[in-house]
Order: C-alpha cells, then sequence, then structure tokens
C-alpha cells in the first residue's frame, strides 16, 4: 500500500523539553495535511520520549519450547491482578550500541541463554499516540535447557524468574490473558505463523 502522505506533509512549527528525567517529555507544534484537502490549525501534542528498544523471542525449534521472564511492573499495579508480568526478553538501546548486539546483551542477562541464531523480523512502534518509541524485534535459536533460574542485574534492582514453556502453552496464554503485553502477544502471535518453518529449517 503506497500512502498518501509522508514527512513532506507536516510542518514542525517548535518542540519544547518540558521534562527531562530518565525519561523526558517534549511538546511538538505543527501542521499537517489533510486527507479532505487543504491543512489543519496548529496541533499541540505531548510525546513521551524514552528511547528505543529491542525485545527478543527465545525459541527452541528443536524442542519446541519458549523462554519467558517474570518480572514485577510497578506501572500495572492498579490495573492488573499481580504486577508480574510474563514477558519476551527486552532492553533499552544505548547510545552507540547497536539493535542486534543489545539483543545479545539482554538474552545472557536476562535468561542466561546464548542465541545460536539471531535473526530481525521486524520493527515496530510500542504505542505511536503518545510515545515515539521503537522495538527491534528478533527471535533467538536458543537451547532451552539451559534456561533456569533467577536472572538480572543488581545494580538496576532487577529480579528476574526464567520460564521455560511449550510453545503451545505459550500461545495458551495469551489466548486466556495471561500474557497481557504488548510485545510478547505480537513476538508469540508471530511465532504461531511461523514456528512450522524455523522448525523445518533444523
Amino acid at each position: 500500500m503506497k500512502q498518501k502522505f509522508d514527512q513532506e506533509d507536516v510542518v514542525l512549527l517548535g518542540k519544547e523539553t518540558v521534562f527531562k528525567g530518565f525519561f523526558s517529555l517534549d511538546v511538538y507544534r505543527f501542521k499537517h495535511k489533510l486527507f479532505k484537502g487543504g491543512w489543519s490549525d496548529e496541533v499541540h501534542r505531548e510525546v513521551f520520549e524514552r528511547g528505543d528498544a529491542v525485545v527478543v523471542l527465545p525459541y527452541d525449534p528443536v524442542t519446541d519450547e519458549v523462554v519467558l521472564i517474570e518480572q514485577i511492573r510497578i506501572p500495572v499495579l492498579a490495573k492488573a491482578k499481580s504486577p508480574w508480568m510474563l514477558e519476551l526478553v527486552a532492553g533499552m538501546i544505548e547510545k552507540g550500541e547497536t539493535a542486534e548486539g543489545v539483543a545479545h546483551r539482554e538474552l545472557a542477562e536476562e535468561a542466561g541463554v546464548t542465541a545460536k541464531h539471531m535473526s530481525k523480523i521486524s520493527s515496530y512502534f510500542a504505542s505511536p499516540g503518545g510515545t515515539s518509541e521503537k522495538f527491534e524485534f528478533f527471535w533467538a535459536e536458543i537451547d532451552a535447557s539451559q534456561a533456569h533460574g533467577v536472572h538480572g542485574l543488581d545494580h538496576e534492582n532487577e529480579d528476574i524468574q526464567v520460564h521455560v514453556f511449550s510453545r503451545e502453552q505459550a500461545f495458551k496464554f495469551v489466548n486466556d490473558g495471561t500474557i497481557n503485553n504488548a510485545s510478547t502477544v505480537i513476538g508469540l502471535q508471530w511465532l504461531e505463523l511461523n514456528y512450522l518453518n524455523l522448525r523445518k529449517a533444523k
């Protein structure tokens, strides 16, 4: 599909950082072309800036098992039955790092496993209505028998439990709502569409 508009159809009038800490909040002022023709009035939007990240799906195509991690996510405390979430491996991309390098590092730090093979699948925006954050999504071929224990960096106060599930069980967690975070849902849905090809390649 060829989209009607691109970056040439937006005029950025200004950008102001109104908060800067570990994350930052910017206010954008802009005008843009309209589907019905002409231009919009001046629009103001707050944008949560937190940088970009990788998300890694650790999958063992030999045993047909998925490695998931579990850790506390305090922002969901008031909105979920439990703030401990089952997730894929993920981490922020710091200045000077490559996405694939971060993917390998986070796989070791959070799950204690090493990728036999790492392949980028896609890039996607986490919540484009409010944040610029973009995820680089990889799948990693791993040996699931290596995955066990508690991991994470002490100086980042990480407390991460590693779990190994059959692919079928992991996807059931998506269907019944046990897994309720976007990157893990996206990753496991991709796996459900592609696992046969991954297993045939072994």
